[in-house]
């Protein structure tokens, strides 16, 4: 009787136990210090502290067409070419982070060591082709674009987003449906 409520209790402490041991991490919101739903200013503040990201200040923020989107744009061929990054892009929506864009350097890191640590890390995606990887949960899309791009996107923002620019059925689709589903 004492070995099976030694085994029980064992049990019931090395389960949860295993279960952190085990576990894969969850999803970066973004990479170094720069996280999906920063400000504006935050992102600035953060990109000058690390110069891996080659951010020269405000002449590499611009304005996208439409709901005054902005746009930092990096490069660092001139101000960081030790840099295993090559230009980053960081999108912004309702004055919020929601897209974290990287070119990897090509010469310095290779697709293959990138989608083997993503999967250690991670777990295999939830998506794969030839040309991109991707995990996912419930606020983050990580991908892995082919020939060399680490991509972090806010997926409650991109899903709004992407219903939001769904056209309208016209009054005549609209009829014909209806009467495909009276069938």
């Amino acid at each position: 009787m004492a070995n099976k409520k030694t085994l029980y209790v064992f049990i019931v402490l090395l389960l949860p136990l295993s279960l952190v041991l085990f576990a894969e991490e969850s999803l970066p919101q973004g990479y170094a210090n720069v996280k999906l739903g920063m400000s504006l200013d935050s992102v600035k503040d953060e990109l000058k502290k690390d110069s891996q990201f080659g951010y020269r200040g405000d002449r590499d923020v611009s304005l996208l067409p439409g709901d005054a989107r902005v746009l930092i744009e990096t490069d660092t061929k001139i101000n960081a070419p030790y840099s295993f990054l090559e230009r980053c892009w960081f999108q912004f929506y309702d004055e919020k982070l929601y897209i974290v864009t990287i070119n990897v350097n090509p010469q310095k890191m290779d697709y293959y060591s990138i989608f083997k640590t993503l999967c250690e890390k991670y777990g295999n995606p939830d998506s794969l082709n030839p040309e991109k990887s991707e995990w996912k949960n419930d606020s983050v899309i990580l991908s892995l674009e082919r020939p060399l791009t680490l991509k972090y996107t806010d997926k409650a923002v991109f899903d709004k987003l992407q219903n939001d620019s769904q056209v309208k059925q016209t009054s005549e689709e609209d009829s014909r449906d209806k009467f495909l589903q009276g069938l």
